[in-house]
């Protein structure tokens, strides 16, 4: 039996351990390990909102990348037209100095605008040809088609 002393505690020393309650729980010593996962949770914490201030910091650099990379080549654009004209003028004025005239240089001038344009014009037709993949199409109809027969051939020769 456990006997009462004078302050209304027993003399068992097990009991502050058990049920003192809150204050004794407070008093007891939280394992090494425990520590040390809670420093590595912060320390990944930290490292982990590092990087991602980096990342944010990065998309709002591509987002304002993207945007003067727009415009850049809207400006690109419009130089080159500016050019293209400016170099036009100058064969236009060439040519005329050549030809005496204005008439047969704008002319020639237009011939050769008209030749140029034609050949991009094929060039493009040719290069979406290319985009249909046309060799490889051709080489998945074969293989359809082998399969076919090979399936045919299958299904005779198990009739039988």
């Amino acid at each position: 039996m456990l006997e009462d002393g004078p302050d209304g505690n027993t003399n068992d020393p097990d009991f502050g351990a058990e049920g003192a309650g809150p204050a004794a729980g407070s008093r007891l010593k939280r394992p090494e390990w425990v520590d040390d996962l809670t420093r590595l949770g912060a320390g990944l914490k930290h490292l982990f909102s590092a990087q991602l201030g980096l990342l944010r910091a990065e998309i709002g650099l591509a987002r304002h990348g993207i945007v003067l990379m727009l415009f850049m080549g809207l400006a690109a654009i419009v130089f080159a037209v500016a050019l293209g004209f400016t170099l036009l003028a100058l064969a236009g004025w060439g040519l005329a100095q050549w030809f005496g005239s204005w008439a047969w240089a704008l002319t020639v001038l237009a011939l050769l605008q008209l030749v140029l344009l034609v050949a991009a014009i094929l060039v493009f037709r040719r290069c979406m040809h290319w985009l249909t993949l046309p060799a490889t199409r051709a080489e998945l109809a074969t293989l359809a088609k082998d399969a076919l027969k090979q399936g045919r051939a299958d299904g005779e020769s198990e009739g039988d």
